[in-house]
């Protein structure tokens, strides 16, 4: 394709994200660019980062563009934020065979008066600077007080590719090394004992390393959720909101195989999904459930887990350097929404726990509303739960009772994560 014509390609993938408010863009892309097959890996690419720099940079191109923004005239403003010359897109926008179709005069005055600006400005508003809804600007200034705009810049920034090796199957040096001989280079996470990080954005799962069951993609953070389970060998261990099984096998590898893990999730179609990681990893400790309204399950093995994982459904504020368009669409209704639900599932779950177990409780939000608070309301509504400080579980946790990741402190997903033990 020609440069023109990716140009073309992100602005009718950016059209097509936009008429599918609902649905996060990474699905839109998929079918996209299934729809599309003449488009090559590279194209791909190169329409995707031109794409998904549009929807990192979202409010402030509609800030300059005075909330009026279309996909011509986003991808148009993004070009002429990052130095091109006026000139320069109207060229690129020249109507030409697969070229975008020329700027129309309303298009090309409202363009025009960019050049030779940059994306930031001084008059902007704070929540625009850092690609984020109004209403929810005091409750991420609650959480980071001083810290807000390092951590809020670095959920602008793109994340790192993050793998779990399968113990299971291998060590994490023999991973490591397997990668490198397909060209992949990849260093351990600082944190997770189980992690690999690698450079650039590589076709890692088309390879022998990732089809034969030796690594799986997965936030270091969320490896470092897995392991504050401190699921051990011969342990009966529920994992309540197992979606597609990615702490599933964390854990199962955890535990070496041995004991029982029951996977469990309210979407047939998630729990079906993990089978095909289930062998592929190896294990076979794992038994899953689907969890449906009237189901009695929970009230006959009530009292007879060791571990309850509870990876609560939660706004995903944490993860908007892999999902920056979920900020967009991302609403107050949305928030009490899920906080209803958070706690709904905590005391549903809860009753599985045996005595002397652990309920852990985990989002990969940074909103108070669904962490802390959450718990806290819990505690106040279960006292037969207490709350473990979240060194008491992992050494290398920062201090403080619960266990807070972030991308600007820590290099990972925002995630939270406490660990309450029933006492009676």
């Amino acid at each position: 394709m020609t440069p023109a014509a990716r140009l073309a390609a992100a602005i009718d993938l950016l059209a097509a994200i936009e008429a599918a408010p609902q649905r996060p863009a990474d699905a839109v892309a998929n079918d996209f660019f299934r729809n599309r097959r003449y488009i090559g890996s590279g194209d791909r690419r190169a329409v995707s980062a031109r794409a998904w720099s549009v929807i990192r940079t979202w409010r402030r191109l509609d800030w300059w563009l005075h909330g009026a923004g279309t996909p011509r005239l986003r991808v148009g403003a993004s070009l002429l934020l990052e130095g091109w010359t006026f000139d320069g897109v109207q060229q690129a926008f020249s109507g030409g065979r697969y070229a975008p179709a020329s700027l129309c005069a309303d298009e090309a005055e409202r363009l025009r008066v960019l050049e030779g600006r940059t994306l930031e400005h001084p008059d902007m508003p704070l929540a625009a600077r850092l690609e984020m809804p109004d209403w929810l600007l005091p409750q991420l200034a609650e959480r980071f007080r001083d810290r807000l705009e390092p951590e809020a810049r670095a959920l602008l920034a793109e994340a790192p590719l993050d793998l779990r090796v399968n113990t299971l199957k291998t060590t994490r040096e023999a991973a490591q090394a397997a990668l490198a001989a397909e060209g992949i280079t990849a260093e351990p996470t600082p944190l997770s004992p189980w992690g690999l990080r690698v450079s650039g954005r590589l076709p890692v799962t088309t390879g022998p390393a990732f089809r034969d069951g030796l690594v799986e993609i997965q936030d270091e953070g969320s490896q470092i959720v897995a392991l504050m389970a401190d699921a051990r060998p011969g342990m009966r261990v529920a994992d309540w909101c197992a979606g597609a099984g990615g702490k599933t096998l964390a854990l199962a590898a955890c535990m070496q195989n041995r004991g029982h893990i029951v996977a469990c999730d309210v979407n047939v179609r998630r729990l079906d999904a993990a089978v095909r990681r289930l062998r592929r990893a190896g294990v076979h400790n794992v038994e899953r459930h689907l969890t449906e309204a009237g189901d009695r399950w929970v009230k006959r093995r009530a009292g007879s887990f060791d571990r309850v994982l509870v990876d609560a459904p939660c706004t995903g504020t944490g993860t908007w350097r892999r999902n920056p368009d979920a900020r967009l669409r991302l609403t107050e209704a949305d928030l009490r929404e899920l906080t209803a639900k958070q706690a709904s599932i905590l005391d549903a779950a809860a009753p599985l726990c045996r005595p002397g177990g652990r309920l852990v409780y985990a989002t990969c939000s940074l909103l108070p509303a669904e962490n802390e608070t959450q718990v806290n309301a819990f505690l106040t509504r279960r006292p037969d739960f207490r709350r473990l400080p979240a060194t008491a579980v992992w050494a290398g946790a920062p201090p403080g009772d619960d266990l807070h990741l972030t991308p600007a402190r820590n290099g990972t997903d925002g995630f939270y994560c406490a660990v309450l033990e029933r006492v009676a």
